[in-house]
């Protein structure tokens, strides 16, 4: 109990210098620290990549709407985020803060050593209801019988890019989206949040803690 306490929490201090050899360690034989090391390699340069761009993307889009440029863009990217007006599309594109993403990533990857982690590169448990996907069965049934299906990634960005886009474009994280257009204080963000997991606020207060104790709104400060 202890050392899940332990992994959630991130209570573990880990220095920037110190590196685990991702491609060489076994996960069964890393400890807690490493097993930590390991996962901020993975995961962090590749979220702060993927938000960099989606950042990117939105302030360009948002000039382009002021100027009245790149319509034809402007409407294609409507189509992809199922909105119909500027507000909600601008809604949309703006990514929120890469500390929520990567607490994110550590709930629902375990740290990075889940079976559909290490299998699939599916850092955030995203299902899988199209048969032509690339997709793995999950471990376990639902309701006895019932088999899930789980996408699975060619790399960790692929899983970051369709994490961003699924927040972007589902009714449930509307609120959420207009939670970051007005702040940018991850706590207030995060209440948005209550909906990713059945557990609701209690999932929310599990961001919260990962994101406090592990320091992470220190990768929203570049």
């Amino acid at each position: 109990m202890k050392l899940l306490v332990a992994l959630l929490l991130g209570v573990y201090i880990l220095q920037a210098n110190e590196v685990v050899d991702i491609k060489n360690t076994s996960v069964k034989n890393l400890s807690v620290s490493e097993e930590k090391k390991r996962f901020y390699s993975l995961v962090v340069p590749a979220v702060q990549k993927v938000h960099e761009e989606l950042s990117a993307k939105y302030k360009r889009i948002k000039k382009d709407i002021g100027a009245k440029k790149n319509t034809q863009e402007i409407k294609d990217l409507k189509h992809l985020y199922r909105v119909t007006t500027d507000e909600e599309l601008l809604l949309a594109l703006k990514p929120h803060p890469v500390s929520i993403a990567i607490a994110q990533a550590a709930i629902e990857s375990a740290w990075a050593t889940s079976h559909i982690f290490l299998k699939a590169n599916n850092l955030f448990g995203v299902w899988s209801v199209n048969k032509n996907d690339d997709r793995i069965a999950a471990a376990q049934k639902r309701k006895g019988n019932r088999t899930i299906w789980l996408r699975k990634f060619k790399n960790v960005e692929g899983s970051i890019r369709t994490y961003y886009l699924t927040i972007a474009r589902v009714k449930v994280y509307k609120k959420l989206r207009e939670y970051r257009m007005k702040t940018d204080d991850v706590f207030e963000i995060i209440k948005g949040l209550d909906k990713y997991s059945e557990r609701g606020t209690k999932y929310v207060d599990s961001i919260g803690k990962v994101i406090r104790h592990n320091d992470l709104t220190k990768y929203d400060k570049r």
